[in-house]
């Protein structure tokens, strides 16, 4: 029943947010996944940014109901992530997330999914730890939610958002959410105009700045194997690619950003490879 609830405060706006932002990059990225014999899959990543080469190898087991999740990086930093899914109830998951060296970022994390609430809320493991507290409520058509943080070591809010969520159908949804402490606000909507074509929009507003930012963007399936997304923003920057899946949860993507104000020398490439069993 969970399945038709609320979700968490990172889903609200998610669809629209992942039609106009997710797969583009103007990097040169590599992920190679295996998997060894006891199940565990390993993934290895490269990504090249300007002349700098940054490169991960992430392992993952799961056992039952736990999954343990180790990641390491090219600057010598080991995270190391225990989940523990339907801690003695269904829809409570237990998130524990380890870094090598120890640093603040280690925290321990409680989620509950119900049929009218998605709840999460984590705590920092350490001596003035930062707590934050996330609770969407409603149902899988009307949902409003909060977000905030409080850091024990300074008495003070480091963070508090707002959104509300509309759902049709899965076919339309949209949001309004007030982020970075009430200084934006940002409108968003995702239309599935039909299964092989989805539109979408975001308008964004900074108090601060008296700037609004407005984004649209597409998608369109070619085929079922090959999907292409475009972008444009009221500053003149579009952005489009093409993934193609050539094998089953292997893709290939070459995305493209330019600035149309400045054609001649602004234009990027970015390319990413995906290889999967």
């Amino acid at each position: 029943m969970a399945a038709a609830g609320p979700g968490i405060y990172s889903e609200i706006g998610k669809k629209a947010r992942d039609l106009l932002y997710k797969d583009y990059h103007t990097d040169q990225k590599f992920t190679l996944t295996t998997y060894a014999s006891n199940g565990a899959a390993i993934t290895a990543a490269s990504t090249r940014k300007n002349e700098a080469i940054f490169s991960e190898i992430q392992s993952q087991l799961k056992n039952n109901n736990v999954t343990v999740d180790v990641k390491a990086t090219s600057d010598s930093n080991v995270t190391t992530t225990f989940t523990v899914h339907d801690l003695g109830m269904p829809d409570l998951k237990a998130i524990l997330c380890i870094p090598f060296p120890y640093q603040k970022s280690a925290k321990a994390e409680l989620q509950y999914l119900h049929p009218h609430a998605g709840i999460t809320t984590s705590v920092g493991l350490n001596a003035n730890p930062v707590i934050n507290l996330s609770g969407v409520f409603g149902t899988k058509a009307l949902a409003v939610g909060a977000d905030a943080a409080f850091d024990t070591s300074t008495g003070d809010f480091t963070k508090y958002n707002a959104g509300l969520s509309f759902t049709s159908d899965e076919d339309f949804v949209a949001a309004v959410t007030l982020n970075n402490k009430g200084d934006s606000l940002a409108a968003s909507y995702y239309h599935s105009v039909n299964p092989s074509t989805a539109v979408g929009g975001e308008l964004a507003y900074s108090f601060s700045s008296n700037e609004n930012t407005l984004t649209f963007g597409t998608k369109h399936a070619l085929d079922p194997l090959t999907i292409v997304k475009a972008r444009f923003n009221n500053y003149g920057m579009a952005s489009a690619l093409v993934q193609h899946e050539w094998r089953p949860k292997s893709f290939i993507t070459v995305s493209t950003e330019v600035d149309t104000k400045a054609i001649e020398k602004s234009s990027k490439v970015g390319l990413s490879l995906v290889l999967k069993p």
